[in-house]
């Protein structure tokens, strides 16, 4: 399947002619006859030196998913009017250093002078983008065969490929099993006489994948933690570059099994000792979660209070001007500016018509937003008048207003508001990308240019479901006690997590769909969890995800549901067993692409199935509902520690009250913060990010500074 490209030239002289564009026409040539013909344009353009232009251009191009690649030319030097990499930068997420190195490198060769170009290049979503110099003879040179064959490697990459293909025509497959052999002889003391060799395809700004077996399907494994990294013998350094940070990854042996987790139809004593789950540090448990979720489908909605949330899908403009004619900013009376103060009979827009002139010596009453009568050019406040006389019904009593004394001359214009002077016809409003807030501004703004629909990306639909045979609904814990027990001897539990997940979600604006609760039996595990799957977006449950006999969700995700775990432990507390997969989903009538749905299995502990909600399925539901990454993750603030906080050995997220002092931000803990209790997330509305304990720092001190997650609303 070809690969979609689009193209962006930048220059001035070309905007205003674009007979003088030679670059963009060039680059399309040389794609379209590249000897892998997998280069297809979808989309070219023109603007000029100027960062909006640019930026907008690029940023809806990689939001349409209508392009793989985008090329931009011109606009990299050092001259006055170059603004291309200034951009382009912001909207980057994951920088690719390595082909802005070759690039320079295929440039260099011809000529010194390409040290003065700036070229950019990383990923924007999931589109690759590269700037290219605006000279004809500088895009020929950027744009070599090698440099294709790196682009077109990285673009089956993005794409879910393992880029075996590419790396038999750079001649690379005939390396990759020395690679292995060298790192197999060098741990074979450690790894044993019985160990297999490790087969590694190794690709920047991708997991490491592996093979043990020559009959094995290549797979990608994911990050390791530091401690992983220290005892894992066949640790082989390489950078991740989701959220700005840079972490390692190490394959983990499988011993020629087909899923990680244990069989759940087998007896108990086949179960797991150990997890087989890699531990994988927080960020990286993160970045992976934003790199497999995709944002829905566009959807238009009517603009009302439902619309709050949504992310919109495209620009709004103006229809018409606003206001359409002239109006008055103030309550008073409309009346020509050549007339000076004295009486005069007042008439209103029910009395007499707008579109006719009023006879001498008579004003109009207008109120604040209402429209001026032909012939007027002023309106003198209410305040500068006194009433003169009333007209009177029949038995005697005041029903309206007869005649006034105006106090005040006033000027030509004075109080109007001219058509256009608030919004002008074809002005945007709201740009595509923006955030319609439960605050009001959007959906006022949308309604005040009279825009009945718009476009916006869906919100996801959430369904949870608890697991566990000790569970009980807390509406039924009544029915549920035998006869013969009393209130001391019954021994179930309450379910915590479902009511205190639904009504964070629906805070939030999401349509949850209550699954109830599942006990530890396959059966009764597989009918909600099809269901959840089929009704919603995404599925959190919560328990069953540890070592326990009866833990089933990752071994039913795996083996009963198709799905792909793609992190089963997370160094992190609460919340170490936190799960997150996903399951492939047929296409949909109103999506034009395939889909998975996404499964996050949180700890049955009800503060750590809290804790990981805010910090893992919240930044999930907003990429999936078109938020950009930079705002997935929850905002976080520097804040000052009013309580000890002991540190552990795994970084910490300990829950506190953040409080707006005249001093600034101040965090107090509340409490113990054992993961079953959920009471230290009663009135918390932030969880401070404790490091992980060192021999020489075992706590943060009362008085220290330390970052905070928000996750709620400050308190002074």
């Amino acid at each position: 399947m070809p690969y979609r490209v689009g193209v962006l030239t930048v220059s001035d002289t070309a905007a205003n002619d674009s007979s003088t564009d030679r670059s963009g026409p060039l680059i399309c040539e040389l794609l379209q006859k590249s000897l892998s013909g997998r280069f297809e344009i979808s989309k070219t353009n023109i603007v000029p030196d100027d960062q909006s232009a640019i930026r907008n251009w690029v940023q809806d191009a990689a939001q349409s998913r209508e392009v793989d690649w985008i090329l931009t030319t011109g606009g990299t030097g050092f001259g006055i009017r170059d603004c291309t990499p200034e951009a382009i930068s912001p909207l980057i997420e994951r920088p690719a250093p390595g082909l802005v190195h070759l690039i320079m490198s295929q440039s260099i060769q011809h000529t010194p002078l390409a040290a003065l170009s700036r070229p950019v290049a990383g990923m924007v979503e999931r589109t690759l983008v590269l700037t290219l110099p605006g000279s004809p003879k500088a895009v020929k040179e950027n744009l070599s065969p090698e440099v294709l064959k790196v682009v077109q490697h990285a673009l089956d990459l993005l794409q879910g490929s393992d880029g075996r293909q590419v790396h038999e025509e750079l001649g690379l497959s005939e390396r990759l099993p020395t690679l292995a052999k060298v790192h197999h002889d060098r741990h074979a003391g450690e790894q044993g006489p019985t160990s297999t060799p490790v087969h590694v395809v190794h690709s920047p700004d991708e997991p490491i994948h592996v093979r043990h077996r020559e009959d094995e399907p290549i797979r990608p494994v994911p990050a390791a933690t530091t401690e992983t990294r220290q005892h894992d013998p066949h640790v082989l350094h390489h950078h991740s570059h989701g959220c700005g940070r840079h972490d390692h990854v190490a394959p983990v042996p499988r011993t020629g099994q087909q899923h990680l987790s244990h069989d759940p139809t087998a007896p108990v004593t086949a179960r797991h000792r150990v997890s087989p789950y890699p531990m994988i540090s927080f960020e990286d448990a993160v970045n992976i979660v934003l790199h497999e979720c995709r944002p829905l489908e566009v959807v238009a909605l009517k603009v009302n209070s439902k619309l709050s949330g949504h992310v919109l899908a495209e620009d709004v403009f103006a229809r018409h001007d606003v206001p359409n004619t002239f109006t008055t900013n103030v309550d008073g009376y409309a009346i020509r500016s050549n007339q000076g103060p004295g009486t005069y009979r007042v008439v209103t827009p029910a009395t007499h018509s707008l579109t006719q002139e009023l006879p001498p010596g008579t004003i109009m009453r207008v109120n604040t937003g209402g429209p001026i009568p032909v012939g007027l050019d002023a309106v003198i406040m209410v305040e500068d008048t006194q009433l003169e006389s009333t007209r009177k019904e029949g038995h005697g009593q005041d029903v309206d207003e007869e005649t006034v004394r105006t106090l005040a001359s006033v000027e030509p214009g004075e109080n109007i508001r001219k058509p256009g002077s608030d919004v002008k016809t074809g002005e945007r409003v709201c740009e595509k990308g923006e955030l319609v807030g439960s605050i009001g501004g959007e959906i006022g703004t949308l309604a005040f240019v009279g825009q009945h629909k718009v476009k916006v990306i869906r919100k996801p639909v959430v369904a949870i479901l608890s697991t566990g045979n000790e569970l009980v609904d807390v509406h039924a814990a009544e029915s549920a006690r035998l006869p013969s027990e009393s209130a001391e001897q019954w021994t179930g539990i309450y379910d915590t997590n479902r009511p205190s997940l639904q009504a964070a979600l629906e805070g939030l604006g999401y349509e949850v769909i209550d699954l109830g609760i599942a006990p530890d039996t396959v059966d009764a595990h597989l009918k909600p969890l099809k269901e959840g799957l089929e009704k919603a977006d995404l599925l959190i449950t919560t328990g069953g995800t540890s070592m326990g006999a009866t833990d089933l969700l990752k071994p039913l995700i795996e083996r009963n549901l198709n799905g792909k775990i793609h992190f089963g432990r997370v160094a992190i507390k609460p919340g170490k067993p936190t799960t997150f997969a996903t399951v492939p989903s047929l296409r949909s009538s109103t999506d034009s692409v395939d889909r998975n749905k996404y499964i996050f299995a949180l700890p049955g502990n009800p503060a750590s199935a809290l804790v990981m909600f805010w910090v893992f399925v919240v930044p999930a539901l907003r990429k999936l509902g078109g938020y950009p990454e930079s705002r997935c993750c929850l905002p976080r603030a520097k804040v000052l520690l009013r309580d000890d906080m002991p540190l552990d050995p795994r970084p910490e997220f300990h829950r506190v009250v953040v409080k707006c002092t005249s001093s600034g931000l101040e965090a107090f803990s509340t409490g113990g913060q054992r993961s079953s209790r959920v009471a230290s997330l009663a009135g918390a509305n932030a969880f401070v990010a404790l490091p992980s304990k060192t021999a020489e720092k075992t706590k943060l001190s009362k008085g220290s500074y330390a970052e905070a997650v928000l996750v709620g609303e400050l308190r002074v």
